[in-house]
């Protein structure tokens, strides 16, 4: 049982090949229960993992690879399909590739980060997901008024800047205190 986050994870991975198909055929509908289904599955996991004990190294790695997984994905089609606006894909797609290359080059540097997602990432996250099934909704026809995809269009763009910015200051300041560690200069 302890394995189902884990589990939970590698399917939010897998769901994003049916829902790049679903977008590209034009299956907005469709999409959008595919897609909800796999936000769902990110409170899951972590509701499971953290209620019944089963937090694990491997899905500390699982669980924001899984969500960078999709929700660049999600943007980037959506922008080619110009459900969303270019701009803010880039902006969450140039957030994911800088913590990624951050978390690369710390562990390479100085080690396995140990990092846990901060307050603002995971309201990041949640904005996002949001953000993308308004936007899937608003294509399938579904009730959307026009000012709330705005509203939330805006959040997505502080909350992706803030954590972004948040996280490099966070990391850059492990980073030089590893470094001093390293070289034997605490105090």
């Amino acid at each position: 049982m302890r394995h189902i986050p884990n589990a939970l994870c590698i399917l939010r991975m897998l769901l994003v090949v049916p829902i790049a198909w679903l977008l590209n055929a034009g299956e907005y509908k469709l999409t959008l229960w595919v897609f909800a289904f796999a936000g769902f599955t990110d409170g899951l996991d972590g509701f499971l993992a953290k209620r019944c004990g089963w937090m694990s190294e491997l899905g500390k790695v699982l669980d924001p690879l899984a969500d960078k997984i999709l929700l660049v994905s999600v943007f980037i089609i959506l922008a080619v399909l110009d459900i969303v606006p270019a701009w803010l894909a880039a902006t969450a797609v140039l957030r994911d590739v800088t913590i990624t290359a951050g978390a690369i080059s710390y562990n390479a540097l100085y080690g396995y980060p140990h990092g846990n997602p901060t307050v603002i990432s995971k309201i990041n996250t949640l904005c996002q997901i949001a953000y993308l099934l308004l936007a899937v909704a608003a294509k399938a026809g579904e009730w959307c008024p026009e000012v709330a995809l705005m509203i939330l269009g805006a959040l997505v763009f502080v909350t992706t800047v803030v954590s972004g910015i948040d996280y490099v200051v966070v990391w850059s300041r492990k980073a030089v205190e590893a470094s001093r560690q390293q070289r034997g200069l605490t105090g």
